[in-house]
């Protein structure tokens, strides 16, 4: 008598639902239009948000100039705009409110780079990026920080395998070596966002070498 096993192809888990979507995609805009004004906030007060004794490491030199270039061009739309629609009120005014809450959210995105850098202090490592992205490694979980810098091809999903990557402008010039998989969560749903397990983060830095200076105390034994 011959006994035979026949393997079975697994059944892949359902997707987020349409619903599900549509309301982590309102969830993620309410938590950036107030991210913005915070942002804005902070940049006035001066106050970044970076933790007691961690150093604050900035990731917006690449995109400073693009950014100022957009802010500059919605700033002056406002006033031509306004100019051409003048004589119909019931299409100004929306128009101006729409151009002014513009030049404020791109104001608050510039902000949120600027006060919510990449942070390395006695907690870990926090990968950030512009209004949402806030990734927490603990220093248990690390078991190196190295410069190297690497160019991906454009549109690369940020998780490949068990590699994550926070480009700016498809490039990376830090490598974080984990000591084991560990979670991380990503703004948005799968398969973009949601939890992800790694074993391997690269980030931008805008001075990787301060980035290593900052990291060094914490990973050489006393």
């Amino acid at each position: 008598m011959t006994e035979q096993l026949h393997a079975t192809t697994p059944t892949p888990s359902a997707g987020p639902t349409p619903l599900a979507r549509a309301l982590n995609f309102l969830h993620r805009a309410w938590i950036a239009e107030l991210r913005v004004y915070s942002s804005i906030g902070r940049a006035i007060a001066r106050r970044p948000a970076v933790a007691k004794g961690a150093t604050g490491i900035g990731y917006h030199r690449p995109v400073l100039t693009v950014l100022f270039i957009f802010i500059g061009l919605s700033a002056v739309e406002i006033p031509i705009i306004d100019l051409i629609v003048h004589p119909w009120p019931a299409v100004r005014i929306p128009l101006l409110i729409l151009g002014i809450w513009g030049v404020t959210w791109m104001l608050g995105l510039l902000c949120a780079m600027l006060m919510r850098p990449h942070t390395v202090g006695p907690d870990g490592i926090r990968v950030r990026s512009g209004l949402e992205l806030d990734v927490p490694l603990a220093w248990s979980d690390v078991a190196s920080v190295a410069i190297d810098r690497r160019v991906d091809e454009p549109k690369q999903r940020r998780v490949t395998g068990s590699e994550y990557a926070e480009r700016m402008q498809d490039e990376t010039n830090i490598e974080i070596e984990l000591e084991r998989p560990v979670e991380i969560r990503l703004p948005g749903v799968a398969p973009k966002g949601g939890i992800h397990v790694v074993d391997r983060v690269r980030l931008w830095a805008d001075d990787p070498r301060a980035f290593l200076a900052a990291a060094r105390p914490f990973l050489l034994p006393d």
